[in-house]
């Protein structure tokens, strides 16, 4: 596959080839004739690829399947070690985190090979011989394809994220809290292991609001949600239950015993006066905990309603300190 002086005149400027490379990296080209191999490589460096070089389908797959594979395959249908479209189905049935899009090149132009291509999974078919034009028009319809292939992903990223997610602190909205903490539990039970859970209020959140306006409020929540973030391990469970009010869920606190944990999540929180727009503001927390010990028939709504319980006890006992709860004990609302 020779260049002539009318194919040279379409390769794109050098903002276009510089675009392409950054979207996708590299391309593979798996050919086992060395001068369409030769020709591929040129011609694809011309137009702004970076181009990796395999002569047979076992090395194919084996760079296809790396780390840092290239996103775009150029595959020729008869090679040594494995055909094209055998390494097409391979790739389909263990596909990585990114998708790849592939052209088959090859010399069968009957309506089964194209079926019998297309069927193993790669996207695009083209007939030696080719012309350089049409090479580049369907290696440009793989990039689209790619790009949209990857926006369509961080769209449905984006999604699940805000279903997730509290929009203001970032943390695991009421919702997926539940349903974290639901998981832990059976985790718990099945491995026979304590969880302990902390129920976490911000005391006179209210004369905040009041004093300094929500907006000032609302830079409150989230350095506290960040301190919180700072102070946990990182497979804890941290959600904000709603309002000024935060859940932690931990599991097996065996080296730091959960008074002290809670203890040392206090003082993370108020231990220092927060910066805001409406200047430093000085918070305490109070916190409500409970800890299932292993073979403990728990139940989330048991556990968060006994959490709250000794949360209650805390502010009545002065705020700004951490209380376990007590079976049976019943409390009095404290405002």
């Amino acid at each position: 596959m020779g260049l002539s002086a009318s194919e040279e005149s379409l390769l794109p400027d050098a903002d276009e080839a510089n675009q392409v490379a950054d979207a996708l990296g590299r391309v593979l080209v798996a050919e086992d004739d060395p001068v369409y191999r030769a020709a591929l490589k040129h011609f694809l460096r011309q137009n702004g690829y970076e181009v990796q070089l395999v002569s047979d389908g076992l090395q194919a797959l084996q760079e296809a399947q790396s780390p840092q594979a290239p996103r775009l395959l150029l595959l020729d249908w008869m090679m040594p070690g494995l055909q094209g479209p055998e390494v097409c189905r391979l790739l389909r049935e263990h596909p990585g985190e990114r998708y790849q899009y592939i052209l088959l090149l090859t010399a069968k132009d009957t309506t089964a090979d194209i079926v019998a291509g297309l069927g193993a999974g790669a996207d695009d078919y083209l007939t030696k011989p080719f012309e350089a034009p049409e090479l580049l028009a369907r290696v440009r319809v793989g990039t689209r394809m790619i790009k949209l292939h990857d926006s369509l992903v961080a769209a449905q990223e984006a999604l699940r994220f805000q279903a997730t997610h509290d929009p203001l602190t970032g943390l695991w909205n009421r919702g997926a809290l539940l349903e974290l903490v639901h998981t832990e539990v059976e985790r718990a039970q099945r491995k026979s292991s304590s969880l302990s859970l902390f129920m976490i209020d911000l005391d006179h959140f209210k004369r905040v609001n009041d004093k300094y306006g929500h907006l000032v409020g609302d830079e409150v929540l989230r350095q506290i949600a960040h301190r919180f973030s700072l102070s946990i391990r990182a497979y804890d469970v941290l959600g904000r239950y709603g309002g000024e009010e935060f859940i932690v869920a931990s599991s097996e606190l065996n080296s730091e015993p959960p008074p002290q944990f809670g203890e040392r999540l206090r003082l993370a929180a108020c231990s220092s006066p927060i910066r805001t727009s409406g200047g430093e503001i000085a918070v305490t927390v109070s916190m409500g905990m409970v800890t299932a010990e292993p073979h403990s028939a728990s139940s989330v709504e048991g556990l968060i309603r006994s959490a709250d319980e000794a949360l209650y006890v805390a502010k009545r006992n002065g705020r700004n300190r951490v209380e376990a709860a007590v079976p049976g004990l019943e409390i009095e609302a404290v405002s």
